[in-house]
C-alpha cells in the first residue's frame, strides 16, 4: 500500500463550491447593496462586475457538451463566481478597460473557426475547431489563474491537452518551441485600431516541453458552456502556473519550430515579461512586488505561491 502526501494547496473535490451556490451569490448581493461600496479597491472587480451593462447571452455547448470534471486537478480556494470572471478581464484587443471587455466584444463571431498546427512536424494540418474537439478527449479541470498585475481568479476551465494536439502533428527531432498566434480581426476588434502601437495580431511561445506538459490545456469552455467572447472564445490556452498573458486567445495558429520565438509582451519592454514568466512570489516585478495576490470578487489577499502552487507538475521543467 502506498500512501500519497498531498500538496498544501490540495482541496477535496467534495469542497469545491457547487455550480448552484455560486450561482446563488448573485441574489445574495443584491440584498448586500450599498454596504460592499465600503470594502474599496480590495473588492474592484466583484463591483465591477455590479456596474457593468453587460448581459450574458444564454450559454452554448457546441464545443463543451458532455465533459466531465477531472478530479485530480482541484483547488485551495472557492471558484470564482461567474459573473465577476466574465466582466473582469485582459483583453487589450478589445479595451484595456478590464470593465468593459464583455461589452466590446459580444459581438465577436466566434465560428465558424479552423486552427492550423505546422513548422517543424510530420503532418500540418489546418483544423476546424467544431471537428477538433470532436477528436479529442474534452474535460473540464478547474485551475488557477493568476495575473502578473498580481491578482487571481479560480475558474473551471474545459478543453483537451496540448499535447494532444501536438502529438497528433507529430513533431520533428529538430522542433524545441512552440509560437502561438491569435486572430487578426481589426474590423471586429476596436483595441487592434485604437492602439496601433502594438505589434498585432497577439504572439506568445513555449518551450516544446512545456506545451507538452499536462497542465497546458486549450480551453473551448467555462463554467460548463462554451467561452464567451471576453474569456477569448473559442480557443485559449491555460498555462496555470504561467503569468496570464502567456495564455493567448482566439488562437488560430499553433507552429513549431527549431529557435525560441519572440512573444508579444517580451518584445515590447524585455525587463519586465521575460520569456518563461513563470509564477514566482520571490521575483518581483520592476513596479509591484509578487508575494501577494488579490482573489478578485472576494477582497482577500493570499500569499502567491511558487509557480502558483503548481510545483509538483512543472519544477522538474527547470531545475538549475
Amino acid at each position: 500500500m502506498s500512501i500519497r502526501i498531498r500538496p498544501r494547496w490540495y482541496l477535496p473535490e467534495r469542497e469545491v463550491t457547487p455550480e448552484s451556490q455560486y450561482l446563488g451569490r448573485r441574489d445574495f448581493l443584491k440584498g448586500v447593496g450599498a454596504g460592499l461600496l465600503s470594502v474599496g479597491a480590495a473588492s474592484a472587480g466583484l463591483l465591477g462586475c455590479m456596474r457593468s451593462g453587460y448581459t450574458a447571452a444564454p450559454p452554448t455547448h457546441l464545443l463543451t457538451g458532455g465533459a466531465r470534471r477531472n478530479p485530480k486537478y482541484t483547488l485551495d480556494r472557492p471558484l470564482t463566481d461567474e459573473k465577476v470572471a466574465a466582466t473582469y478581464n485582459n483583453y487589450y484587443e478589445f479595451t484595456t478597460d478590464k470593465e468593459g471587455v464583455a461589452d466590446a466584444a459580444k459581438d465577436f463571431k466566434t465560428l465558424p473557426w479552423s486552427i492550423e498546427v505546422g513548422g517543424l512536424c510530420a503532418k500540418p494540418r489546418k483544423w476546424d475547431l467544431t471537428e477538433l474537439v470532436k477528436a479529442m478527449p474534452i474535460e473540464e479541470r478547474v485551475y488557477r489563474h493568476r495575473c502578473v498585475e498580481a491578482w487571481s481568479m479560480a475558474v473551471p476551465w474545459t478543453g483537451f491537452q496540448l499535447s494532444h494536439l501536438l502529438k497528433l502533428a507529430e513533431p520533428q527531432s529538430t522542433a524545441r518551441f512552440v509560437r502561438l498566434v491569435s486572430v487578426d480581426r481589426p474590423n471586429e476588434m476596436i483595441g487592434m485600431r485604437e492602439q496601433k502601437w502594438y505589434p498585432w495580431p497577439y504572439f506568445e511561445g513555449l518551450r516544446l516541453d512545456e506545451a507538452m506538459n499536462e497542465l497546458a490545456f486549450l480551453v473551448t469552455g467555462i463554467y460548463g458552456h462554451d467561452l464567451p467572447p471576453q474569456h477569448g472564445a473559442p480557443l485559449r490556452l491555460a498555462m496555470p502556473w504561467k503569468y496570464g498573458y502567456k495564455s493567448p486567445k482566439a488562437i488560430v495558429k499553433i507552429e513549431l519550430s527549431a529557435t525560441q520565438p519572440p512573444t508579444f509582451w517580451n518584445s515590447l519592454s524585455a525587463a519586465e515579461y521575460g520569456f518563461e514568466s513563470n509564477v514566482d512570489p520571490k521575483k518581483p516585478h520592476p513596479r509591484w512586488s509578487q508575494a501577494h495576490e488579490r482573489v478578485i470578487g472576494s477582497g482577500e489577499r493570499r500569499a502567491t505561491l511558487l509557480y502558483n502552487g503548481y510545483a509538483e507538475y512543472v519544477a522538474s521543467l527547470y531545475k538549475g
